[in-house]
């Protein structure tokens, strides 16, 4: 994934397309620090899977930027932290939509024969694990409580 990150930076520059370099070098540099252990973190190699956790956070923070410009009228503003979005996520797993998370919460409620409320951290950890990425588990955990009711 970096180096589709790096190559598309060589693109957008080749390209001159200033708004599309920007949010590029943003992720090049979220990955530069979280490999040199700045923001409290400590230091580590930064594969795939973290590349996906970064840029989830980077697209959940332009979310509430956007509610932000939105309250105080600043439309230009919040088109521009969508437009970084829409960059964002094209480097982002395809999210399962509702009706997925769903069936993979129930096949997994019934994988690991959880049957109370005392059962769903270990079927939050077995979700993460598995669907990384994929799947918005703030909404799987809404599903995964009214299944083990």
């Amino acid at each position: 994934m970096r180096a589709r990150i790096n190559q598309d930076v060589k693109d957008a520059m080749k390209a001159g397309e200033k708004a599309r370099l920007t949010t590029l070098r943003l992720i090049t540099a979220a990955i530069k620090d979280r490999e040199l252990g700045i923001g409290g973190q400590a230091p580590t190699d930064v594969g795939d899977a973290e590349i996906v956790v970064i840029l989830q956070k980077m697209v959940k923070q332009r979310r509430e930027s956007i509610a932000t410009y939105e309250k105080a009228g600043r439309t230009d503003l919040a088109d521009q932290e969508k437009s970084e979005i829409a960059i964002l996520e094209a480097y982002l797993p395809k999210q399962m939509d509702e009706a997925a998370t769903k069936a993979a919460v129930t096949a997994l409620v019934a994988e690991l024969g959880a049957a109370g409320p005392k059962d769903m951290g270990r079927v939050m950890g077995a979700m993460k694990e598995r669907f990384a990425g994929q799947m918005d588990f703030g909404k799987a955990s809404g599903v995964l409580k009214e299944l083990l009711k």
